[in-house]
């Protein structure tokens, strides 16, 4: 098709996308174009943004790294990584969700810890937090033996990949469901943090005047075969940040409760006041049991 006038582009376009063979693949590319280019006719986007919208991609591409991904970086803080991940569950959408964000920082064979252990391996100053989390299906239901991954930040809101004044695994472990579909630990209290503003999406945030920070939580990834693999993060009902999340990824599902407690604890010796407790329960749903790929190594 000669184009002669701007239109002709778009129809020339949706031409060429039909005649992809894969279905879903035709689905996709057709719904793009339409919206691609009906964003590019509403903004009435310029020469000049356009060259610098492709330079920005291509710097985005060039950010990433073993330990960092601009892009997906990116997709959350506009709000599309919580959006695709509340469209696919939930019964695609329509209900609340256990199923959060991955992040960044799960690690591959987290030291097995038995229920009621710790996963404080090297000095960590902070408040004591001991942690309950319970595992059913839609029915109510309690599953026993599923692998859970637990990992989060210190309280000066660092991972331990990132800190190294923090031994390897610090704050990670692996537990197993035990009849009751639960699982029990100690730990100490994480801080919500900034997520990297040195690339193309701090100067976004700055440019449209957004905090970098995501509120403080606890990462949970729950394995079980029959069930569909859940990532999760349950966010501190105290946080300042947790309806501002830089990345969208609170949902009202997700809080929990973490519990202060001014006096000493009554019955593990010198923990001493202030110390948290956090009592939560995930659901999943049936699916296929399949570890995500590790954002980093």
């Amino acid at each position: 098709m000669i184009i002669q006038r701007q239109e002709d582009v778009t129809e020339a376009a949706f031409a060429v996308m039909e005649r992809t063979t894969d279905p879903r693949l035709r689905e996709i590319m057709v719904s793009l174009i339409r919206h691609l280019h009906g964003f590019v006719r509403e903004v009435r986007l310029t020469e000049d943004e356009f060259r610098d919208a492709t330079a920005i991609l291509n710097e985005m591409g060039k950010l990433a790294s073993d330990t960092h991904n601009e892009m997906v970086l990116m997709a959350g803080s506009l709000g599309v990584s919580s959006l695709v991940c509340l469209l696919n569950n939930g019964d695609n959408g329509a209900t609340e969700t256990s199923q959060s964000l991955l992040g960044p920082f799960w690690r591959l064979n987290s030291p097995r810890v038995a229920n009621g252990g710790s996963i404080i391996r090297s000095d960590t100053p902070g408040p004591t937090m001991f942690v309950t989390m319970r595992v059913v299906d839609r029915e109510g239901q309690r599953i026993a033996g599923a692998k859970i991954d637990i990992w989060h930040s210190s309280p000066v809101g660092l991972y331990e990949n990132q800190d190294p004044d923090q031994a390897d695994m610090n704050l990670r472990g692996k537990f197993t469901t035990d009849a009751d579909g639960r699982i029990w630990f100690r730990s100490v209290k994480p801080a919500g943090y900034p997520i990297p503003t040195d690339g193309v999406v701090g100067r976004l945030l700055k440019a449209q005047d957004r905090h970098p920070f995501r509120p403080a939580h606890v990462h949970a990834l729950v394995f079980k075969e029959g069930y569909k693999t859940l990532t999760s993060q349950v966010y501190a009902d105290d946080d300042p940040n947790l309806e501002t999340d830089v990345q969208f990824g609170v949902t009202r599902a997700l809080v929990g409760q973490f519990d202060r407690h001014d006096e000493p604890h009554p019955s593990e010796p010198g923990v001493e006041a202030p110390w948290y407790s956090l009592d939560y329960t995930f659901v999943m749903e049936p699916g296929e049991a399949r570890l995500p790929k590790p954002p980093i190594k």
